[in-house]
C-alpha cells in the first residue's frame, strides 16, 4: 500500500485494509471513479473525478477495477 503525503499534510492512498487508516487521523474515503457496465455489458472505469481518463472496455468488472487501481498507483499517487 502506497501513501502519498501532500504538501498540505493530507494523505492520499488507494484504500486497502493493510493498515488501519484511523491511526492516521479521520479518513475521508471515496471512490476515485465509477466502475460501471455499458449497454453492451462491457465495463468502464471513469477516472474523471481525479482528472483521469475513461478506461475500458473490459469484459469483466474485476479487470476494470484492476485497471483503475493500476492507473491510480501510477498517476494519482505520483508525487506532485
Amino acid at each position: 500500500m502506497h501513501i502519498l503525503i501532500l504538501p498540505d499534510g493530507s494523505l492520499r492512498c488507494v484504500y486497502a485494509e493493510a493498515i488501519d487508516l484511523n491511526q492516521l487521523g479521520s479518513p475521508a474515503i471515496q471512490r476515485a471513479s465509477p466502475v460501471e457496465p455499458d449497454a453492451n455489458g462491457a465495463w468502464h472505469a471513469d477516472l474523471g473525478p481525479v482528472s483521469g481518463p475513461v478506461l475500458g472496455p473490459f469484459a469483466q468488472r474485476s479487470d476494470a477495477l484492476r485497471a483503475e487501481a493500476d492507473w491510480l498507483e501510477l498517476y494519482w499517487l505520483a508525487p506532485p
